[in-house]
C-alpha cells in the first residue's frame, strides 16, 4: 500500500485530503508544518508527499529544499497553495516539486495527479 505524507498547517485540509486519498486506499499520515514533516521523513518511508506552500516555522518551499538536500531516498512532492501565478508554479518546482496545484483540490485532480507520480496511471 502506497504511504503519503500530508503536510498542512489546516486541519480541515488535511482531512480533506485524506479522506480522498484513504478512500482510494492510500496510506496516510500528516505534519503540521515542514520541521515536523523532515522529522516523519527520517522516521519512516513515504511514497508520495503533498505539502502546502504557506506554514508557521518551516514552510514547503523550505521544506522540499532541506529534504531534497539530504542523502535520503527521495520520493516525489505534490505542493499545493491557493497562488496560482507562473512565479509560485516556478518556485515550487526550483524548490523540488514534482507539481504545483492550486486549492481548492478537485478529488479526482489530487487522485490522477497522485497515481501519475506513484506510476499507476493506466
Amino acid at each position: 500500500m502506497k504511504r503519503v505524507l500530508i503536510i498542512d498547517d489546516a486541519a480541515t485540509v488535511r482531512l480533506y485530503h485524506r479522506l480522498i486519498l484513504e478512500g482510494a486506499g492510500y496510506q496516510t499520515d500528516e505534519a503540521i508544518n515542514g520541521i515536523e514533516a523532515l522529522e516523519k521523513v527520517l522516521q519512516s518511508s513515504f511514497d508520495l508527499l503533498l505539502v502546502d506552500v504557506n506554514m508557521a516555522k518551516l514552510d514547503g518551499h523550505g521544506f522540499l529544499r532541506q529534504l531534497r538536500r539530504l542523502d535520503v531516498p527521495q520520493m516525489p512532492a505534490i505542493m499545493i497553495s491557493t497562488e496560482a501565478s507562473e512565479d509560485d508554479r516556478r518556485l515550487a518546482l526550483e524548490s523540488g516539486a514534482n507539481l504545483y496545484l492550486v486549492k481548492p483540490l478537485k478529488p479526482d485532480q489530487l487522485l490522477a495527479s497522485a497515481a501519475i507520480l506513484l506510476g499507476e496511471a493506466e
